[in-house]
């Protein structure tokens, strides 16, 4: 199930334990202390730093494939491997993340079944237990969103999980919330590291990081009360508060609830997909692909931004292309959340502050609370903007929504499709990028190879056996 990598030689110190090879499927016999378990739960963690799901300028990138395939970015390179997002046109021979978060579900379910065959034997067993049940949350949360109904492997039975059928996406968020609440109760409220000690960097998740996720889920399952109480739990935890612009996604930000690490000493994937080092005027033989950026903001999100908005200050980076015999001057606008050149400077953030006022905004407004309005007025006046009091507040969340956390973990996509807006959306969008839209592309194909090997697995509609 999983294409394994090999380690690397040097991680950042919250792998302390050296990470277990990704070439070795963990036997019983590496559970017998926290040394080796650490290793275990290590490899997990580095795996995922270094998965192509979060690593900026590649063609499964989460960012990139899901903001060309709605309205974020535009692929400035026709034909190239990113057009196939771009264009709506994925297949089952390219659909990407399945096999990747599949294949470290497997390796959680083989972690959480050693640790708790063994857990007398470890003196941090509710640390291992707490991070492998939250990193099969998040992702089943991905897996969900992207594929709808899947199925739930919960175990590293190869036999099984080899013939399980689809489970509805109400019982994939049930399983989600249900390993959230477990990691909730597990893990400290301290950040650790990978030797199980405290820890200043926000790297491993804790119990306020767990809850951030169980808020969102709860959020996406449609259980408003629940969403609102675990967004109030972390927003009333004052070991967070929002940062101004600039320093929202430094490693030492206190509005980061879970960052990833970098595993090893690296500038920021991010700034390499739409900065790297890229100038404010690019000459007339350069384009931005001279320096490996191959996207662009759309028109329509950049617009989307109000006048005073500070976020297109610090946020949005424009650079201006000089005319030349086969273009126009052109200017461009890229994101520019990760702006530092600097090894380690910024971490990628899967979960911050901002998100949950947002969450419990959207939780407060869909049970006619009118204190929705002051958590979203939290979240505007950070960005320079004025306080909102009438009008339609999940419009107001919604275009919120877009222009705070643009370019991040596959927001936009999730919520067009959430909120039902993403056949309406997308019919405008589709007409832009000269492609098309149909109702089914919301899901993604689900790879051919597993519905070759799985008799009891069905192709998502649309997408053909």
């Amino acid at each position: 199930m999983l294409t394994f990598m090999l380690a690397f030689s040097s991680c950042e110190k919250y792998l302390d334990q050296n990470p277990l090879p990704l070439s070795v499927i963990p036997s019983e016999s590496l559970y017998q202390s926290d040394k080796l378990v650490a290793s275990v739960v290590n490899g997990i963690f580095v795996s995922t730093t270094i998965s192509t799901t979060f690593i900026g300028p590649s063609f499964s990138d989460m960012v990139m494939v899901s903001g060309m395939y709605t309205d974020e970015i535009r692929n400035l390179i026709p034909g190239n491997n990113f057009d196939v997002f771009y264009k709506n046109s994925i297949r089952a021979d390219n659909s990407p993340f399945w096999n990747d978060f599949y294949g470290k579900i497997y390796m959680v379910n083989a972690a959480l079944e050693g640790i708790q065959s063994n857990a007398e034997k470890l003196q941090f067993k509710e640390q291992w237990l707490g991070e492998c049940y939250f990193l099969r949350a998040f992702f089943y949360y991905h897996l969900v969103n992207f594929y709808g109904a899947i199925p739930l492997a919960l175990t590293s039975d190869y036999t099984v999980n080899n013939r399980l059928s689809r489970s509805s996406e109400e019982q994939v968020f049930k399983q989600i919330i249900t390993d959230l609440k477990l990691a909730k109760e597990l893990l400290s409220e301290e950040y650790k590291d990978g030797s199980g000690n405290s820890s200043t960097l926000r790297v491993r998740p804790n119990k306020a990081a767990a809850a951030a996720l169980l808020a969102r889920t709860y959020l996406y399952a449609g259980q408003w009360e629940n969403a609102e109480n675990e967004a109030t739990a972390v927003i009333q935890n004052a070991n967070y508060a929002l940062e101004s612009l600039n320093k929202v996604f430094l490693t030492g930000s206190k509005e980061t609830l879970w960052s990833l690490a970098n595993g090893e000493s690296k500038t920021n994937a991010y700034f390499k997909a739409f900065n790297n080092g890229m100038p404010v005027m690019l000459a007339r033989n350069q384009t931005p692909g001279t320096f490996t950026i191959f996207g662009v903001m759309t028109e329509s999100l950049y617009q989307a931004f109000e006048s005073a908005d500070e976020r297109k200050n610090s946020w949005i980076r424009t650079v201006k292309a000089e005319a030349s015999t086969t273009r126009p001057e052109t200017i461009y606008h890229l994101p520019n959340k990760y702006s530092s050149p600097v090894n380690d400077a910024e971490l990628t953030v899967p979960l911050r502050l901002a998100e949950q006022y947002l969450i419990r905004a959207e939780a407060r407004a869909r049970s006619n609370k009118n204190t929705s309005w002051d958590d979203l007025n939290v979240v505007r006046q950070r960005a320079g903007l004025g306080a909102l009091q009438t009008g339609d507040i999940m419009a107001a969340i919604a275009q919120e929504r877009r222009v705070e956390l643009f370019t991040e973990s596959g927001h936009r996509f999730f919520d067009l499709k959430r909120t039902k807006q993403i056949d309406t959306v997308m019919q405008r969008v589709a007409a832009e990028k000269q492609s098309k839209w149909d109702s089914y592309m919301a899901l993604w194909p689900i790879p051919n190879v597993d519905l070759f090997q799985n008799p009891n697995l069905s192709p998502n509609p649309g997408y053909g056996q």
